[in-house]
């Protein structure tokens, strides 16, 4: 296993963030370009579909400049599959509350790609929670 340096989880919770909020933004963006944005799937379904993905490409992003570029981190292929159901669970709960938040605040002008990022940023940041619970529970077992 790596050694851990000192700014490994700032690191990871950075890039977890912000590649989740822009990877977020365009998909929603790309969905609103192809037609499928409000008229096709609804709005709910826009911050479903760019919280999960926006989730997912994060996860992948974060794994290969921490732990494969910079060598430090903690291994996560290793991660156990309840942990992957928890993760899609929280990105659920992330986009839906995007989507109220969204609809109750900026009602007014609809737009999917700051849904889309929204969605992607709430689901990163309860990843985030879920996986520092999980690496600091198992660390400690």
């Amino acid at each position: 296993m790596a050694e851990k340096s000192s700014g490994v989880i700032s690191a990871s919770l950075i890039i977890l963030i912000l590649v989740a909020t822009a990877i977020g933004a365009l998909v929603a963006l790309g969905l609103g370009a192809a037609g499928l944005g409000e008229a096709g799937f609804g709005t709910r379904t826009l911050a479903l579909i760019s919280g999960f993905v926006a989730t997912i490409v994060a996860s992948i992003a974060r794994y290969k400049v921490i732990f494969l570029g910079a060598g430090s981190g903690a291994d996560d292929l290793r991660v156990p599959t309840l942990v992957v159901i928890y993760a899609a669970i929280a990105s659920i709960a992330g986009s839906l509350a995007a989507h109220d938040l969204f609809s109750y605040l900026i009602a007014d002008s609809p737009s999917n790609v700051f849904l889309g990022a929204l969605a992607g940023l709430l689901s990163a940041i309860l990843m985030a929670m879920l996986m520092i619970t999980y690496h600091t529970n198992s660390q400690a077992a």
